[in-house]
């Protein structure tokens, strides 16, 4: 067994990180060895319990050759953190994953990246500003790094798509799954002008724990965070939580203070922040004389929702059902909210998405995205 299979197969333990990792090679030196190890012996490490140790000796050598035919089936380079490939600013956070699966091709350059993360159920203002920021500063010589979420992730990843640059996303789930299922085309996209990576296993599902950790490598991988919206308990403050830890530039841009998905960027910039209004105030954090402008770039157009749901729709109609999901229902408030649409408005949109079976009022004024639609 090469050293990759044993790093691929332990990489499987979901308790195993590289912290545990160097504890287990100092003890017994190679990764092949860990596996080969006696339960006994296995406990004799620090840091080691039952749980883990019979983890370790359920690993099969068949579970990881399927690990590595399913990655050759879906064109898929497999890295540990020991390789050169591997990029160096995730290397250097004090827990960078064991093993990472990428799709597309890492470079030398994406040591000077960035990332902007949002709201899932981010307002046109939101989606405008993230597409925006990642065209201009891609175009500074910035790869663009998100997570592929609905909302601002996407619009960050399509705004250096536009302008032909590198942009990476960093998936919660293995790179057999597609997540969210209608990011399809666009996954395609990043895999040809950067990379999608991932450090859990191919048949690992986009859970809700996944997350977090996923987040953690987002901020890893990049020299900043931009926060373009964001809750008061939204992910994209973890990652904010993860850059401050890892040593990473924080910025936020600011929003209406009655806006609920500014309660995240505004305190954001209460905590210290760096408050941002234009691609300046990033670069002049960064003393940077390697990044220069790629190519002029092009103002970031209106968007117009142009995925397949949104096709026969009117702005309004595909503005609604972007913030809208399948799997949580929303208050005809927080629609109004997130929309920045008047009642009337949203109820009189709301009526015409449910006519085309787009949309399914539920009991209390609330309403969720149909599955069918998709």
């Amino acid at each position: 067994m090469t050293d990759l299979e044993a790093l691929v197969g332990l990489n499987k333990i979901c308790d195993i990180g590289t912290i545990r990792l160097r504890k287990l090679l100092g003890y017994f030196d190679k990764p092949e060895n860990i596996l080969k190890a006696s339960k006994e012996k296995l406990l004799a490490v620090s840091g080691i319990a039952g749980n883990i140790a019979n983890q370790i000796h359920s690993v099969k050598k068949e579970d990881i050759d399927r690990e590595f035919d399913l990655a050759k089936r879906y064109n898929l380079k497999i890295l540990t953190v020991y390789d050169k490939e591997y990029p160096w600013n995730l290397k250097n956070i004090p827990d960078p994953p064991i093993v990472i699966y990428v799709k597309g091709n890492l470079k030398e350059e994406d040591k000077f990246s960035i990332a902007i993360v949002g709201s899932r159920r981010a307002s046109f203002y939101g989606l405008a500003s993230a597409e925006r920021f990642a065209a201009e500063l891609s175009c500074c010589g910035f790869t663009i790094v998100s997570g592929m979420a609905r909302g601002i992730d996407t619009y960050a990843h399509k705004g250096a798509i536009k302008q032909g640059n590198r942009t990476i996303a960093v998936m919660g789930c293995g790179l057999k799954h597609i997540y969210p299922p209608e990011n399809k085309e666009v996954i395609e996209e990043i895999a040809g002008k950067g990379a999608v990576i991932s450090e859990f296993p191919m048949d690992a599902l986009p859970l809700r724990q996944n997350f977090p950790r996923r987040n953690r490598v987002i901020s890893g991988l990049s020299l900043g965070v931009l926060v373009v919206e964001a809750a008061r308990n939204s992910g994209a403050l973890i990652t904010a939580d993860f850059a401050l830890e890892q040593g990473r530039e924080v910025f936020a841009l600011p929003g209406k203070v009655d806006s609920r998905t500014s309660f995240g960027t505004n305190g954001l910039i209460k905590q210290g922040a760096k408050l941002v209004s234009c691609v300046d105030d990033v670069l002049e954090e960064f003393n940077l004389p390697a990044v220069k402008i790629n190519q002029p770039c092009e103002p970031a157009k209106e968007i117009k929702y142009d995925s397949e749901k949104s096709q026969g729709l009117s702005c309004q109609e595909a503005l609604l059902l972007h913030n809208l999901v399948y799997d949580q229902p929303l208050a005809l408030d927080e629609i109004v909210e997130q929309t920045n649409l008047s009642v009337i408005s949203v109820l009189d949109v709301l009526l015409k998405l449910q006519m085309k079976k787009l949309v399914r009022q539920l009991p209390g004024k609330q309403f969720i995205r149909m599955p069918n639609e998709q």
